[in-house]
């Protein structure tokens, strides 16, 4: 490719990744000076995804692939929001000569974003599962499913759980998160797996949900559901506020008399703080209990009783969500410098700075942007780009932006949405939240519950079709 072709093809790129990180605040734009409440989707879902139709094709095949002139192996660990991204839009921009080969352990993946609703039964497993299909056959995405149990950063290869190895120019590890429950780290009383099979996270969607949500459908009238919520930074606040308001207003319809008590060891709501005080303190008043900065000292499974800096709770179930950090691929090879927990990473490429040509990206990442699916798309691309980049002989883009943006339920038949926008800042070599940029609705209502599906439907075709 000419250097001229090269350079029209990154320009192209560095457009789609600004307009991934402005669609949705330009479409609140009209409304904000007005102090008006519509949803970030607006008339477009595409605007609220963060990413222009007009820009990306999602049905390309194989043989459209471009020769870049470019070459190079690269392995993806983890075909979540992040990995499955990363591993499109390598193809999708590093041409043909780019090979990409995914290694995950699932046959699909399970969507968290949405899973809450499966606990009220307004949504299936099912319906939140995504194979790899079209990665393979549209893009060329060899697949291997299969765990990587070893990386060797100065060989440049990665060894699965069958003995086979990989070998790759540039690694990108998206493995998403695990839950610390260690004596002594994690929640007290749940170091055994019979504790964890009976107070569950559900925080990782799968068959934990299914049971979370059987064990709320057994509670009787007048049952006391409790949710405890780790310190930040965690998997996708908003998430637990939503999960109460659902299970709250389910129960409210179900199970008379019933009580919600959140044990939220943050000093306060983390996010959307308007629309979650109005939830707990209006929408859900009497049924709800909000309880900030509360310190758990133990859970007693025995007799469901949660040990607490404000006294002993009982409870019929139990959601404890245990404390997060990256992935077991990341922590295993020592990238988890962050307190153990969180990998640093040049925030421009999301290159370990601890192993060079292994790229760390999604939930594992020690960045100050959510660790959130629809974040995990866009540091998808923004990896990719900066791969592709590379593998040309350039530097990566010096000023890349991100959005954060997701609805929230706030009831069985309404929502509120939430958008943020993130910029690179020199000075600080860090991703940081741009002044004025959150946003969230003036109020809840049904049209954002209805919108919430076409805007989680588009993220989601984006990212896997």
């Amino acid at each position: 490719m000419s250097e001229k072709s090269q350079d029209k093809l990154l320009r192209m790129r560095r457009r789609l990744l600004q307009a991934a990180g402005w669609g949705s605040i330009g479409a609140l734009l009209p409304t904000i000076g007005c102090g008006g409440g519509s949803d970030p989707a607006g008339d477009s879902t595409s605007s609220a995804l963060g990413w222009s139709s007009s820009r990306t094709t999602t049905t390309t095949t194989t043989n459209a692939l471009p020769n870049t002139g470019l070459s190079g192996r690269v392995v993806v660990v983890g075909g979540g929001m992040a990995g499955a991204a990363v591993a499109k839009y390598l193809r999708l921009w590093g041409g043909s000569g780019v090979s990409v080969t995914l290694v995950e352990r699932s046959a699909s993946y399970t969507s968290n974003i949405m899973s809450n609703l499966v606990l009220t039964g307004q949504r299936t497993l099912s319906s939140l599962q995504y194979k790899y299909d079209n990665l393979a056959s549209r893009y060329g995405i060899a697949r291997v499913q299969g765990e990587v149990v070893a990386i060797d950063p100065v060989g440049r290869k990665v060894t699965l759980a069958s003995g086979a190895t990989l070998a790759y120019d540039r690694l990108v590890l998206a493995p998403g998160v695990e839950f610390i429950y260690e004596q002594g780290v994690g929640i007290a009383g749940l170091e055994s797996a019979a504790a964890q099979a009976r107070v569950l996270h559900a925080w990782q969607a799968g068959s934990q949900t299914t049971a979370l949500r059987n064990q709320i459908t057994a509670m009787p009238k007048g049952g006391v559901f409790v949710l405890t919520i780790p310190a930040k930074p965690y998997r996708c606040p908003p998430g637990p506020y939503e999960r109460a308001c659902l299970v709250a207003d389910w129960l409210k319809k179900n199970r008379p008399g019933s009580k919600v008590i959140i044990l939220d060891a943050n000093p306060g709501i983390t996010a959307e703080v308007h629309s979650f005080t109005d939830a707990f303190m209006n929408v859900h008043a009497g049924v709800i209990d909000y309880q900030p900065n509360v310190v758990i000292h133990g859970i007693d499974t025995s007799t469901m009783t949660v040990d607490t800096s404000i006294g002993k709770i009982s409870a019929k179930v139990i959601n404890a969500i245990a404390p997060h950090r990256a992935g077991r691929v990341v922590t295993a090879a020592g990238l988890a410098d962050q307190g153990g927990r969180w990998a640093s990473v040049n925030q421009l490429s999301y290159e370990s700075k601890l192993a060079a040509g292994v790229h760390i990206i999604g939930d594992s990442a020690g960045t100050a942007q959510p660790k959130a699916g629809h974040i995990g798309n866009q540091l998808g691309k923004v990896c990719a780009d900066a791969i592709v980049r590379a593998f040309g002989g350039l530097p990566p883009d010096p000023a890349p932006v991100t959005n954060s943006a997701c609805y929230s339920p706030i009831t069985m038949e309404t929502a509120s949405w939430l958008t943020a926008v993130f910029a690179y800042d020199p000075s600080t070599q860090a991703m940081a939240a741009v002044a004025d940029s959150f946003r969230e609705a003036a109020a809840r209502d049904g049209g954002n519950f209805s919108n919430m599906s076409k805007w989680f439907n588009a993220l989601m075709s984006e990212t896997f079709s």
